[in-house]
């Protein structure tokens, strides 16, 4: 009995990490971050397990399992947890809810609020920049999340954004000066550690979904014109999405040497990262507003010794600085886009000053350990208000 107190006593608070789809292959960030910290307990809190990413399975809690889980989750969205949810969630003693996306914090909402917690969201991107009318028009639970995001501003006790762009973003939605706060989430440096002795290939790598916003058939284009000046040059694409099939055409019809690999694992996205040359997805802001909130695929670059040509899009110019660790170009001038990857890719003493300061730039701003410290810091100040019961304005 005394082994078991003594274990209580050094139990961490737990919080719930809250995301719909538990949790798509591309959000290493969420897992990260939540495996990341230190003083506090994450609890993968979400409606259905999505294939993906690996979860510890004593710490995922599906509020949509089962016999007629779509009929579950749509109960959840529409009029919140059930009674016996909040019970079975209680008993888990969390004492915050970090729910990730703004359509997915408008979810958690409900359940921070029955559970008497304070309820922290983090936007990432398309959730603050798509305009309202698309929303409407997507589905009935995105116009629903349109309708709510007024209640969320006054609910969330904190709001991170994960650039000052975002941030931007969100304050045109509504949300609150004072409740803001800019959170870089960070990347494992242990794992992006590049190997100096390998020989960089004239590689241009490209990684991203191949969706409009990622902006790959400008690289295509640009890559027409560096073809023409540099003959081995190479490009490498990894990701897949809609518009694949229509870039592998464009692409074998103007490129000499051109590979679409798909979907690739976190190892091998880090392995070609370590022979490429140039990083390049030059993201742009799409029709319907969506837009490059940040890219920790830029942040994860430059931590590989990898410099970037990319345009001035959105948060990118935070992930990367222009002239430092990286060349941006207006956004979609495609011209200047491949000057600067020829630059990049001729200039010896240039690549090599843009490659140590990328990995500087990373280690200083976007260090996984230290920015998880900042958001545990966030969290007690949170927390604090709350048990005080003083609320951002």
């Amino acid at each position: 009995m005394r082994t078991n107190i003594l274990q209580l006593a050094t139990l961490k608070p737990s919080l719930f990490i809250y995301r719909d789809a538990l949790l798509l292959a591309s959000e290493t960030f969420i897992l990260s971050q939540g495996e990341s910290l230190s003083a506090f307990r994450a609890v993968y809190l979400g409606l259905r397990r999505v294939p993906g990413l690996e979860l510890p399975q004593d710490r995922c809690v599906l509020l949509a399992a089962g016999h007629y889980r779509r009929l579950k989750a749509a109960r959840l969205k529409l009029s919140g947890a059930t009674t016996s949810d909040i019970t079975r969630l209680r008993a888990l003693r969390p004492v915050l809810v970090h729910a990730h996306f703004g359509m997915d914090a408008a979810d958690a909402m409900p359940i921070a609020r029955a559970l008497g917690i304070p309820l922290v969201v983090t936007f990432h991107g398309w959730d603050a920049t798509v305009r309202d009318d698309v929303f409407r028009r997507q589905s009935i639970a995105l116009n629903l999340y349109v309708r709510r995001r007024s209640e969320l501003a006054r609910a969330a006790s904190r709001v991170l954004c994960v650039s000052e762009f975002i941030r931007r973003q969100v304050l045109e939605k509504g949300f609150s000066l004072d409740k803001t706060t800019v959170h870089y989430t960070g990347i494992d440096l242990q794992k992006f550690i590049p190997n100096p002795t390998i020989q960089r290939k004239p590689i241009v790598l490209f990684v991203g979904r191949l969706v409009e916003k990622k902006g790959c058939e400008y690289l295509v284009q640009a890559m027409e014109i560096v073809q023409s000046k540099v003959a081995d040059a190479e490009l490498v694409v990894i990701g897949d999405g809609p518009l694949r099939k229509r870039l592998e055409h464009e692409a074998g019809s103007r490129l000499r040497s051109v590979r679409f690999l798909g979907k690739c694992s976190a190892a091998v996205v880090r392995e070609w990262m370590g022979n490429a040359s140039v990083f390049s997805t030059p993201s742009v802001i799409a029709e319907s507003g969506d837009a490059e909130g940040f890219g920790m695929v830029f942040a994860e670059a430059q931590a590989m010794g990898l410099p970037v040509a990319s345009f001035a899009s959105g948060g990118i110019p935070e992930a990367v600085e222009h002239g430092v660790t990286g060349l941006l170009a207006p956004e979609r001038d495609t011209k200047e886009l491949a000057n600067n990857i020829l630059t990049l890719l001729t200039d010896a003493s240039l690549w090599l000053r843009f490659s140590a300061a990328g990995q500087e730039r990373v280690k200083k701003h976007f260090d996984l350990e230290k920015q998880t410290a900042k958001l545990e810091q966030i969290y007690r100040q949170v927390l604090q208000e709350h048990h005080s019961g003083v609320t951002a304005s």
